[in-house]
């Protein structure tokens, strides 16, 4: 016979309705579907109405898990507008779930403008938790410290660039960014000039089929990817720090 310690046990509730006339900010994979929590779903399948980022995009992961419900854009350039939207579907009782295309709403993604006006008008905003390519590249990267410092995308132009860049390796903590295709090199070739000594580990297309995580000074991460006849794929870039890792008192305790 197994013993209890061997046996798995789900805490009681597990509640997966939802509230009326509350928002829920619905993390969702970055590319990998097995990756949606069945709190996801069972959010997405109870809510009045998904807002989503991109209507065509969230419709696809919708129909792969045979879900319909009307959607409603809340994209970056439409955020505060889409948020009276929202609020005046709440003031009729009805539940909101908001996804953007990939990830968690709000780190580096719209939700954050959203999830502020909702409750700035006076009803519940809910997390449900889900995949990241932040928390994912920091799971495998190792040596984060104490301190880590998410900074997302940095500006396009390479005066700025290089400016916070600069700023952000000066204070000795561990950085994790993200970069397009488009601009990985440049932001390598940045990091090699101003760091050129720091472990850097990148994670392209994490959790997708041609996932790829390297690990590598930052002139050897530029060299590789500068070989190549063409980059794909969304990065994100883990950049480690100078400070030494200390194990706290409570982390010691036996």
């Amino acid at each position: 016979m197994s013993s209890k310690k061997n046996r798995l046990v789900i805490p009681s509730p597990c509640r997966y309705t939802i509230d009326v006339a509350a928002l829920y900010i619905v993390g969702t994979p970055i590319g990998n579907l097995g990756d949606i929590t069945f709190r996801a779903l069972e959010t997405f399948k109870n809510a009045d109405i998904i807002a989503c980022e991109d209507t065509r995009h969230t419709l696809e992961l919708l129909t792969h898990f045979e879900i319909r419900k009307p959607l409603i854009s809340c994209r970056a350039q439409n955020e505060e507008k889409a948020a009276e939207k929202i609020i005046a579907l709440l003031e009729k009782d009805q539940n909101v779930a908001y996804a953007s295309d990939a990830g968690t709403p709000g780190i580096s993604d719209p939700g954050a403008v959203l999830a502020e006006l909702v409750r700035k008008a006076g009803y519940s905003v809910v997390p449900v938790p889900g995949p990241s390519a932040f928390a994912a590249l920091v799971s495998v990267a190792g040596s984060g410290g104490k301190t880590l410092i998410f900074e997302g995308f940095l500006s396009p132009s390479p005066g700025k660039r290089r400016r916070r860049l600069r700023e952000l390796l000066e204070t000795g903590d561990a950085v994790v960014l993200y970069e397009s295709p488009f601009r990985i090199v440049k932001l390598l070739t940045d990091l090699a000039d101003i760091a050129g000594d720091r472990r850097v580990v990148i994670g392209r297309e994490l959790t997708k089929l041609h996932e790829e995580i390297l690990d590598a000074t930052a002139a050897e991460l530029r060299d590789t990817f500068a070989s190549r006849d063409s980059i794909k794929g969304e990065f994100a870039v883990f950049v480690s720090g100078t400070k030494k890792i200390q194990l706290s008192d409570e982390s010691t305790d036996n």
